[in-house]
This record gives C-alpha cells, sequence and structure tokens, in this order.
C-alpha cells in the first residue's frame, strides 16, 4: 500500500497532482520514466510518468488529469488515503547528457511530464528554452516550477487569455529561425502537438525526441497494447520507450489506436458518476 501523503486539485479540478510516498521508487526513478498504479483490488491498471521525484522524503508526484473511471475514482482520494499498488519505475529513462541549447516544449499534463525531463536537462548544465500551453489560462499547470527550471519560458494559451495566443510551435518557429545554436527538442503533450512540432523541427534540423502514450496494460512488453510504429516497425512503448526520435514516429497510427476506446471510457466515467 502507497499512501498519498499531499493532494492539490489544479485546472478546476479536472488535473489533479499527487505526491505519494514510495521511497524505493522515488530512489531509482529517472526523468521519462513512468509507474502502474492500480487504486484497488479490482481496479484497472493505469500508467502514469513521474512528474518529479524527492528521493530523500521519499517521494513521487504525479499529475493526471479525469477522463474515465479510474481517475475519477483517483480524484475522489484524499491526503492520507492508500493506493494499493504503485509499479515501478518503468520505461527507459530519457537520455540526458550536456549538450547546449535545448527547447523543451510541453502541452497540456505533458507538461507535467516535460518537468522532470527539463529539471535533468538543466542539471546536466545546459540552457534551458521552455515552451509550454494550454487551451486557456485555467488549464495551464507548473508554470512557477517551470519558470524556476528554465533559463527562457514562453507560455501560450489557444484563446489568448494568458500568454501568447496560439500554438506551441508559434514561439518554437521563431527560436529555430533566430538562433542556431539549438541542439535539441524534445515535445510532451497530444500526439497532433508532437507531430507538429517534429514536422517543423524536421525543416530546420533539429534532433526532436517526443515521449508517446499509447494505451497500455501491463507495462512489462507481454501484453503488445502499447504498439507503436517506429521506423516501420513494431515497437513496444513500456519497454522500448517512451522516448523514441520524433522523425520515425508514425503519429497517425498511434491517434487512430488512442481513439480505439474513447466511447467506452466516457461510458464508464458517466456509469461511475450516476
Amino acid at each position: 500500500m502507497f499512501q498519498i501523503v499531499r493532494k492539490q486539485e489544479m485546472a478546476r479540478g479536472t488535473i489533479i497532482r499527487f505526491d505519494i510516498n514510495a521511497p524505493k521508487i522515488a530512489k531509482k526513478a529517472k526523468a521519462g520514466q513512468f509507474v502502474i498504479i492500480r487504486v484497488n483490488e479490482t481496479g484497472e491498471r493505469i500508467p502514469l510518468t513521474v512528474a518529479d521525484k524527492d528521493e530523500f522524503a521519499g517521494i513521487i508526484t504525479i499529475i493526471f488529469q479525469v477522463v474515465g473511471k479510474t481517475t475519477a475514482l483517483m480524484r475522489s482520494l484524499n491526503s492520507g488515503d492508500m493506493i494499493k499498488d504503485v509499479v515501478g519505475p518503468l520505461g527507459k529513462p530519457a537520455e540526458i547528457e550536456k549538450i547546449g541549447t535545448v527547447v523543451m516544449i510541453g502541452g497540456g499534463t505533458g507538461v507535467a511530464i516535460l518537468h522532470h525531463v527539463a529539471k535533468a536537462f538543466k542539471e546536466a548544465g545546459n540552457y534551458v528554452i521552455g515552451i509550454i500551453g494550454a487551451q486557456n489560462k485555467e488549464l495551464l499547470i507548473l508554470e512557477n516550477e517551470m519558470k524556476n527550471i528554465c533559463d527562457e519560458l514562453v507560455i501560450t494559451t489557444d484563446d489568448g487569455s494568458y500568454g501568447q495566443q496560439g500554438f506551441v510551435t508559434d514561439p518554437l518557429k521563431k527560436y529555430l529561425e533566430e538562433r542556431y545554436d539549438i541542439k535539441l527538442a524534445y515535445a510532451i503533450g497530444p500526439i497532433i502537438m508532437m507531430k507538429f512540432v517534429c514536422k517543423l523541427t524536421k525543416q530546420y534540423k533539429v534532433k526532436t525526441m517526443v515521449s508517446l502514450n499509447p494505451i497500455m496494460i501491463d507495462g512489462t512488453g507481454m501484453c503488445g497494447g502499447c504498439r507503436v510504429k517506429v521506423k516501420g516497425e513494431t515497437r513496444f512503448c513500456c519497454v522500448d520507450g517512451p522516448d523514441f526520435d520524433g522523425d520515425d514516429v508514425d503519429f497517425d497510427e498511434l491517434m487512430n489506436r488512442n481513439q480505439l476506446y474513447l466511447k467506452e471510457e466516457k461510458d464508464s466515467l458517466l456509469f461511475s458518476i450516476r
């Protein structure tokens, strides 16, 4: 059993942060890795990337958006409550090294994952430019945390309610046009966002890593549910990823696969709140 030591409701209660007591995971987890959570004996298993950790306190942080039955159940939990299973760290860590100037691009809840990776790049001695976006100001998360990490931070909102109006690709294009020292881009967020970030950076010959979020069940490569097509070959995100070179990813297939159970997910949420 794993205790929730702190709960924070973000973005009108649709995005939730848990700090969880998990000393062994906190000691080993690296940026980019994830855990699989099962709330109770009858619950489903869901993957959530580690957004941060405090190795000395034995705490890991996860941030999730309420979209289905399980995340709705998790939102009902509070500080002091217990989670049945937290398994990890899983997946390959992000490849962190000192390379110079890096651009970190995050959208929506992807900023939670980006935060941990950006922190690692900064600690490795890189100059970190952050670009984070959301549909509107109320859905923006981790602004202050990203400000503390990044040497430069640009914020965008689709509706212009905060920061620059537009998409994360708008300031990214400006940086790519004006700076010639960018060695790497790292994009995490909605699949369509990552797709267009990669299309843009490819024009400027800047390598771009992405963290993928396919349907996942066991997290060990046994079920095959998280398969993605990379360089035309099938890879398993849970053991081969979750990070891949964005130029090699078939984003259209990934989008189609992730939409397979949208109706069932919505139905389960509606049924759980009746």
